[in-house]
């Protein structure tokens, strides 16, 4: 089982929902396609159970009191790219949102 914190869909321009860990399965079995419709299948009815956590703790207490094995797969880190610089001629640098925290 995996314990992340999921993106925002790129559909979605909130934050809503990206700040709360996540626990899912791993997958155990490989999907077919189903021969009389043309469906995915799967014989892995656990591939549809996501439990959402307040903290990254929270998730990881839970997994030991079911005795489950975990992983964390850490978030990338968030990076801020100003759309328009200067002129709108150059390229601007790439900024860390820690930076930009840290200088307001």
């Amino acid at each position: 089982m995996v314990i992340f914190l999921p993106g925002r869909g790129v559909t979605q321009a909130g934050r809503a929902g990206t700040r709360r860990w996540r626990l899912e399965f791993e997958p155990e079995s490989r999907p077919w396609i189903e021969p009389l419709m043309g469906w995915t299948a799967s014989a892995d009815t656990r591939r549809q159970v996501r439990l959402d956590f307040p903290t990254r703790e929270a998730a990881i207490a839970f997994a030991e009191r079911q005795g489950w094995r975990w992983r964390v797969r850490e978030p990338a880190p968030q990076r801020f790219r100003p759309a328009c610089p200067d002129d709108g001629t150059a390229e601007a640098p790439a900024i860390e949102l820690a930076e930009l925290a840290s200088a307001a």
